[in-house]
């Protein structure tokens, strides 16, 4: 064991030249000095802020100061509200937040607008109901997530609620973990089957498994944006939850690293020293020696797939209002606590895709309950586009953000449902406003990165980095690049042509990760898929051609780039002329003594309507002779850009 602790100690001695300038304020005080002095914080005001305040400590307490005003983050460990603590949120975010309320990915309600003289009144007022906002920012352990369902549906296992009751009781108001770690850390506990809480997106995952008859947790650690957490190969009980997390942090709190916060998280120190090593290093913090993985047990996303109410074990229902990229309000928060009391048990649970859960409501309420007048407010969200739909805060209210993002998203999915309507499907779509990757685009099935880009006349405008494949049921994939730098204008007919594949080829209620395992990304390369929707948008948003250009249900190609291509030609000369390009062929090659040539302008010349640079597209995918073809996807879409 010692050769192991010198592995860690030697790893963070190589990352110690230097120490970041947020450790150096975190020296300077201790959080809860400028917790107790609230009060006198907000009665100095703006002129009295020290700067080391504003900076980091009271974000150790959620307050964000945005120069104004201030973001407060408010900790709703698993999602779960009750009645009291709902109605009490709503009243604070109508007489103090501007009666504003955006619901986050990590299950907590986001308040802003905020006065400086009125912070402590808000922490106060929220505390009376059992409300705190202790480690919602900076460096500690933020909100864990688990399952919105948990304790109720079908499929939950493991009651999640009563373990994250205890990790709150020992770590989140407790001085000696405030502000302690080198980097944020998430956490998630899944007891369920469905995966709704992307459990393999955290620093700590606890996912629901089964050892020799017995359920417990299989570990996963190291997730941040763009990476998925990696197999631990432990098995923890519920009961040995606690000591389990506390030595993990207690391991990366003495070896994190403190000098570039960009790589500071757990999983840059899991590279360096490997997985097992850390393990090891935990198990003999720990004084125990935990059990190989067991079989990990998620099966399936949301269990409600795509419905908005689902039966509970009891025989009640949970029914779920979507609200549009999580834009809520204190006014809508009090009419959630008032029908969450009058049709079911005055619970709320807030979900990871920024929606919310009102539970335990007979069968017979529930007609009374859709003619209410919150859910007939949000009843014209109840579609595919808005269902699963996540999307982080945009211009509008964060400084990193790159696009206005929840106004783009709102907006294309209106766009989508006018255009590809489905029913009895799911897509997760999930919009970052900038490569920081709030909204989580790279495990969706379709992803959007804010970003900017060139309009056809060369002007800068908003547009969005396209992703494509991401999962999250059984494993955790991230997702690829499709397209980068698209207008938005774009980019939401690049999506339409994607879901019209979908609407046309998926199986009875096949959700969209599914379709992309047996259909695109099993039978299609990355690159075919960017110019399948390339070339839809070109002949019809840009040409007017009205020609839809399909893909084969079964495609010949096998993915190798150079057969896709070429046969990806051969179609769109056909579809373009009217004309068979040749004879036939065999692979890659004609299947005549003396293969046609065609000139660059041939496909211009047969129709008019195509131009001179398609034309020449089509002319570089079909040339006679192999050699003389593109190579790869990639320098054509440089060309159609030329359109």
């Amino acid at each position: 064991m010692y050769i192991i602790m010198e592995i860690l100690q030697k790893a963070l001695e190589a990352r110690s030249k230097k120490v970041n300038k947020v450790e150096t304020t975190k020296a300077l005080k201790k959080p809860m000095d400028v917790y107790e002095k609230l009060e006198s914080i907000a009665a100095a005001g703006y002129e009295g802020l020290a700067k080391e305040d504003s900076a980091y400590f009271l974000k150790c307490f959620g307050l964000f100061d945005k120069g104004e005003d201030f973001m407060l983050r408010i900790r709703i460990p698993a999602g779960q509200l009750t009645y009291k603590q709902a109605l009490r949120i709503g009243e604070v975010a109508q007489t103090y937040a501007n009666d504003y309320i955006d619901l986050s990915t990590r299950m907590q309600v986001v308040l802003r607008y905020i006065q400086i003289e009125n912070i402590a009144k808000v922490l106060h007022a929220l505390k009376e109901v059992g409300l705190s906002t202790f480690q919602t920012g900076v460096d500690n352990t933020r909100n864990t997530v688990s399952d919105p369902l948990d304790g109720l549906a079908y499929d939950n296992i493991i009651e999640s609620k009563p373990i994250v009751d205890r990790l709150e009781k020992h770590f989140i108001e407790n001085p000696e973990w405030i502000s302690t770690l080198p980097r944020k850390f998430n956490t998630g506990i899944l007891g369920s089957l469905s995966n709704s809480c992307n459990i393999f997106g955290h620093d700590c995952c606890f996912v629901l498994a089964q050892k020799e008859g017995v359920f417990g947790f299989n570990i996963y650690l190291g997730a941040r944006v763009g990476v998925q957490a990696k197999d631990a190969d432990l098995f923890i009980t519920s009961e040995e939850v606690l000591p389990f997390y506390e030595a993990l942090l207690n391991v990366f709190k003495r070896y994190g690293y403190r000098d570039n916060r960009n790589k500071n998280r757990l999983h840059f120190l899991l590279n360096d020293v490997g997985i097992s090593a850390f393990i090891e290093a935990v198990e003999e913090e720990a004084g125990q020696t935990y059990a190989k993985a067991g079989v990990t047990m998620v099966q399936s996303q949301n269990i409600a797939l795509g419905a908005n109410k689902v039966l509970l074990k009891d025989g009640t229902y949970a029914y779920k209002v979507i609200v549009p990229s999580g834009i809520f309000s204190g006014t809508d928060m009090i009419e959630a606590a008032k029908s969450a009391q009058t049709y079911g048990s005055g619970h709320i649970r807030l979900t990871y895709d920024q929606n919310l859960f009102l539970v335990n409501i007979p069968e017979e309420k529930l007609p009374q309950l859709e003619e209410s007048p919150l859910v007939a407010k949000y009843a014209a969200f109840h579609n595919l586009y808005f269902q699963d739909m996540i999307a982080c805060a945009g211009t509008n209210t964060c400084s990193f953000g790159v696009i206005p993002n929840k106004p783009d998203a709102v907006e294309t999915a209106h766009f989508l449902n006018s255009e590809v309507p489905l029913e009895h499907a799911v897509v997760r779509m999930n919009w970052s406003a900038c490569p920081k990757g709030c909204g989580v685009h790279g495990i969706a099935d379709i992803g959007f990165e804010g970003c900017k880009a060139k309009d056809a006349e060369g002007n800068r405008v908003d547009g969005v980095h396209l992703f494509m494949g991401g999962k999250i049921t059984r494993e955790a994939r991230e997702a690829h690049i499709l397209h980068k730098a698209l207008p938005l204008d774009e980019a939401r007919h690049h999506v339409k042509y994607l879901l019209k594949l979908y609407a046309a080829n998926r199986h009875r209620a096949e959700t969209y990760e599914a379709f992309d395992d047996r259909f695109l990304s099993r039978k299609y390369s990355f690159q075919a898929i960017s110019f399948y929707t390339k070339i839809n948008y070109i002949l019809n948003e840009k040409l007017g051609l009205g020609l839809f250009f399909d893909l084969n249900k079964e495609p010949k190609s096998g993915r190798r780039e150079e057969y896709e291509l070429f046969t990806f030609g051969l179609q769109l000369y056909k579809l373009l002329t009217g004309e068979k390009r040749f004879d036939a062929v065999d692979g890659l090659a004609p299947n005549m003594l003396r293969p046609r040539k065609i000139k660059r302008d041939e496909v211009s010349r047969l129709n008019p309507k195509v131009p001179p640079k398609l034309s020449e597209v089509v002319y570089n995918m079909t040339h006679e002779n192999k050699s003389e073809r593109a190579q790869v996807f990639s320098e054509l879409l440089v060309a159609l850009k030329e359109i």
